[in-house]
């Protein structure tokens, strides 16, 4: 089983690694096209061989489309595919009543109803997620990916080409969700990070089961499907999606919960193989 890891920034990787070390402590780079590869082999339960990479590929989709594409095709020209491949990081939670943007003591009252995000309806079973806790995307979308019209947004594939949504192994996902007492639901993949009540309740009015956004999950899985590898998101929450209040932001903890969240997620992958499809075997 080999799985290729690609987190944006390096502190995610490291965090990842860490994660993973807890089983594997032999930690090897490999310079490969546009950055180096953490490679690690921890011993899965079974006792299956599994080579773990973990890439840092940049920001945003287009850089995590690049940086995949590079690593899926420089192991597969090697004859060592990738079984599967994991976007990983931080990000965004839709939380059901996301913070509101408290207006300035100069600011005149006003008697206009307040606007505020719709709730998010993340998957049954699952409740929102709040900073630090794990995300497991059973669908990446990529949100912003269209055009604007006179009717409000447009998904490329309103357009009539393209795709928006990729959908990771359902059995996978159920089981990483289990593992890592996860939230299940749509992750969605933005260029331009929320910053208002208002863009986070239109994306939630788009897409209700929505329940983190981030910058590279459809890159990633964009890429892998171009190489029939299936695709895996895993996110943990550092701050709600809405308004930019940096002083509520909880990076430190999403990377500790990032950490604790791969050195379980690891060994779960050592006991999974993958047919053509993506389901398991």
């Amino acid at each position: 089983m080999r799985v290729l890891i690609v987190t944006a920034v390096p502190a995610e990787r490291d965090a990842v690694v860490r994660g993973i070390a807890a089983t594997a402590p032999e930690v090897a780079e490999l310079p490969v096209p546009g950055g180096v590869i953490h490679r690690l082999s921890p011993v899965p339960p079974t006792g299956r061989p599994l080579t773990v990479d973990v890439l840092a590929a940049g920001v945003g989709p287009a850089a995590a489309a690049a940086g995949t594409a590079a690593a899926l095709t420089a192991a597969a020209v090697a004859r060592t595919p990738y079984d599967l491949a994991v976007s990983a990081g931080i990000g965004g939670g839709f939380t059901a009543t996301p913070p509101a943007t408290a207006a300035p003591a100069t600011t005149p009252p006003t008697t206009a109803a307040p606007t505020s995000p719709a709730p998010t309806t993340p998957r049954p079973g699952s409740a929102a997620p709040r900073p630090g806790s794990v995300v497991v995307a059973d669908a990446i979308v990529a949100a912003d990916l269209g055009a604007e019209t006179p009717d409000g947004f447009a998904a490329v594939t309103d357009l009539g080409f393209g795709t928006v949504e990729h959908l990771p192994p359902a059995p996978l996902v159920a089981a990483v969700a289990e593992a890592t007492d996860a939230v299940r639901g749509t992750v969605l993949t933005v260029s331009t990070v929320t910053g208002s009540a208002e863009r986070a309740a239109e994306l939630l009015r788009r897409h209700p089961h929505a329940v983190a956004e981030a910058m590279e999950g459809f890159g990633v899985a964009e890429a892998a499907a171009a190489q029939a590898v299936p695709a895996l998101e895993v996110r943990t929450v550092s701050n709600a999606v809405g308004p930019r209040d940096r002083a509520a932001w909880r990076i430190g903890e999403a990377m500790e919960a990032l950490t604790s969240a791969f050195a379980t997620i690891a060994p779960l992958l050592g006991t999974w193989t993958f047919d053509p499809e993506g389901t398991r075997q």
